[in-house]
């Protein structure tokens, strides 16, 4: 069986930036976007719309679970989701077939939770997510700091709800996690180093540690799972 980590993050977290890094020095794949243009062309969507389902959570308000029949709905924005999340779901399990991975979001922590991944979920106090969204935000969005708390808030919630909605978990919650990283105020490059360690400690049978990181409150972990490679 592979090696699959799962990485969710909070909009602003810097989690993209720290998944990239950790899968680089891990030397597995890393997939974010790349599953967003594989269901496009798949689909025939567009890459736009596809980014907007993902942050939403979808009409309907009844619980579904993978496996189960999903019966026609007469809400063609409702059943849009639906065919979406399968689709997304048919290439998340491809990839971890495929070879040792890092993937980014989309509950693929649950979608692949027969195949034990390492999850990981990235977060960080509003005042740090506030400042990295402001100093990456694009040169022709011009955003005050008010309406970035807005969209950071906004981008969250609709995460969190699609979460909810399509594994029937609370996102965040550390119960459904191995590692929590926080990013307040921390060198992401430090921390993926950190995470580094850390991965290959578990996969190794030795859990390896920074002292410093994990007594600052950077990396709190779930010690009630050990993963066996």
């Amino acid at each position: 069986m592979n090696r699959i980590i799962t990485l969710g993050r909070e909009f602003g977290s810097g989690g993209r930036e720290l998944g990239r890094r950790l899968s680089e020095k891990l030397g597995i794949a890393y997939y974010d976007q790349e599953i967003i243009t594989e269901i496009a062309k798949r689909t025939a969507l567009s890459v736009e719309y596809i980014h907007r389902i993902e942050d939403s959570v979808p009409v309907a308000s009844f619980p579904i679970h993978i496996g189960r029949t999903f019966f026609s709905m007469p809400n063609p924005v409702f059943q849009q989701s639906i065919n979406l999340f399968r689709e997304q779901h048919k290439l998340i399990s491809e990839l971890a077939e495929k070879s040792d991975c890092l993937i980014v979001g989309r509950c693929a922590d649950y979608i692949l939770r027969d195949s034990n991944p390492f999850r990981i979920f990235v977060y960080a106090d509003a005042e740090s997510k506030l400042k990295r969204c402001m100093d990456r935000k694009p040169a022709d969005e011009s955003l005050t700091e008010k309406e970035m708390k807005k969209k950071i808030a906004e981008i969250d919630r609709g995460r969190s709800q699609y979460y909810g909605f399509f594994s029937d978990r609370k996102w965040g919650a550390r119960e459904n996690y191995d590692l929590l990283i926080n990013t307040s105020g921390a060198d992401i490059k430090l921390l993926a180093e950190a995470a580094y360690d850390y991965v290959m400690g578990i996969w190794g049978g030795e859990v390896k540690l920074s002292a410093a990181l994990t007594a600052a409150g950077h990396l709190p972990v779930n010690t009630s799972k050990r993963f066996i490679p």
